[in-house]
């Protein structure tokens, strides 16, 4: 087995050359786009927009050049990337679609669908196939039906069935609206063809751990929001996976100071011998999105950053320290406080509300012009329009 012994600085230097968020950028346009989200796994998606969505945020603070244009032409018209279930909600090369052909299976045997959604399926898809994508909105099934979360209409609910399943994908979106198609017009042949390439549930479940830990860059073998989406995961087998990881060297160990044993992926060990020269690294401040890939495991980020992070969308307002929608800010090595800011589309402008220090970090004027520097990136970028299909 592979081990190396780091200073939390060296390990977060590591970690952070990783996910290409120091020094010079190391991922540019579409490409950069694919070579990291290759790296990553996936990067995770949710709908709501106050500065930006969180997988348009992950990207621009790694993306050197990074336009909202791109992410919508590798969804939608390239389609080198899928939305689909991985650590929830997630966006990653369709080139991986196979590999959860077990996910579709699951939602197949769930059966949450109701006989009126099983009936309205058929009909459903005979109407994409004469007409093209729709949304639920193009079809007049409106009657209130019992879903996952709450009711729905039926149009909605049986999409969303399909979708979860595999016989519809998501063609485009206006905005958060899903236009969705056969998944025959949306994938090649090759892939639907092809069924889960793992042999046990066992093995799948190897493949997401290990995915996950190249996903974060480096993780511990404890409880951890990190494995979400990994269903029927337990401690007991995540335990025997990293051990036959280790084994079979596809895992580094990484023995931090004052910290539990942490471990990356073994394709990552010229990264840590870089890191072990003590280069000099250009410093950088980027604002993180919410779910980030770097924020996966929150508890360790506390402990690499001494920084603790909650995302407090769902505390009541009166209950939070921050704000609604707060990005935590990056400077060097080191999160240096975090910034709500909120953009309103009606006057094309960036309000900054709030911009909270780290109690040991000196408010110095290159922290704040880097931190205007952001700010004025981030505003540019909201002000971006899609052209949408």
């Amino acid at each position: 087995m592979i081990s190396y012994t780091l200073t939390k600085q060296q390990a977060r230097t590591f970690l952070l050359l990783k996910h290409g968020l120091i020094g010079a950028y190391r991922f540019k346009g579409k490409d950069g786009i694919i070579e990291f989200i290759k790296q990553a796994g996936c990067i995770q998606y949710d709908p709501i927009d106050v500065c930006g969505r969180s997988p348009e945020l992950v990207l621009l603070s790694r993306i050197k050049g990074y336009k909202k244009q791109m992410l919508y032409d590798l969804l939608y018209k390239e389609r080198r990337l899928i939305d689909y279930f991985d650590k929830n909600l997630a966006i990653f090369l369709t080139e991986d679609w196979n590999y959860f052909y077990s996910e579709r299976q699951r939602h197949r045997a769930k059966n949450y669908a109701q006989p009126e959604i099983f009936e309205a399926c058929d009909k459903i898809k005979a109407e994409i196939d004469r007409r093209g994508a729709v949304c639920a909105n193009d079809l007049k099934m409106n009657e209130k039906v019992d879903w996952y979360w709450s009711k729905t209409s039926l149009a909605r609910a049986a999409l969303e069935h399909l979708y979860f399943i595999g016989d519809l994908c998501i063609h485009h979106k206006r905005g958060i609206l899903k236009y969705y198609d056969l998944s025959n017009r949306c994938l090649p042949m090759s892939l639907l063809n092809e069924q889960t390439p793992f042999n046990s549930e066992y093995e799948r479940h190897k493949w997401l751990v290990l995915r996950r830990i190249y996903s974060v860059g480096m993780m511990w073998n404890r409880a951890s929001d990190a494995w979400l989406g990994i269903y029927g995961l337990k401690a007991p087998e995540r335990s025997q996976i990293f051990n036959e990881l280790i084994k079979e060297d596809q895992l580094i160990e990484l023995r931090i100071q004052n910290m539990e044993t942490c471990y990356c992926g073994a394709e990552d060990a010229e990264l840590i011998e870089y890191v072990l020269k003590s280069p000099r690294l250009r410093k950088r401040c980027e604002f993180i999105a919410p779910l980030d890939n770097l924020l996966w495991d929150r508890k360790l980020i506390h402990a690499l950053f001494d920084f603790d992070y909650k995302w407090e969308i769902y505390t009541p307002q009166s209950e939070r320290k921050y704000g609604y929608y707060v990005l935590p800010i990056l400077y060097g090595i080191d999160f240096v406080g975090r910034i709500e800011a909120v953009y309103d589309k009606a006057k094309q402008e960036l309000t900054v509300h709030h911009i909270w220090l780290e109690p040991n970090v000196h408010d110095t004027p290159a922290l704040q012009a880097a931190i205007q520097k952001q700010v004025s990136l981030l505003t540019q970028f909201n002000q971006q329009m899609v052209k949408e299909l």
